[in-house]
């Protein structure tokens, strides 16, 4: 059985100690257990180095890490002419 759930959208400010401070009161009656999703903007570009980095530590890729994975050599395929 799902669980429905209903959104609210607000805003609100992060402080110096990672607390969010609602700008208005919640419509929700409570207490009650919540599930949060916070968006927030890009300050800056992230360079290619951090995204390899990420993604070199992220678990979704570690199968890349198995010998069975190497299935390639540098003597496969053809090079690639590109004119110029």
């Amino acid at each position: 059985m799902q669980t429905q759930m209903t959104a609210v959208e607000m805003t609100g400010t992060i402080d110096e100690h990672n607390q969010l401070h609602l700008d208005d009161k919640l419509p929700i009656t409570g207490p009650k257990r919540v599930r949060v999703i916070v968006l927030t903007t890009v300050e800056e570009e992230i360079s290619e180095e951090e995204w390899l980095k990420a993604a070199s530590r992220n678990p979704a890729f570690q199968f890349l890490h198995d010998a069975g994975e190497d299935i390639y050599t540098l003597d496969d395929g053809k090079p690639i002419e590109v004119e110029k």
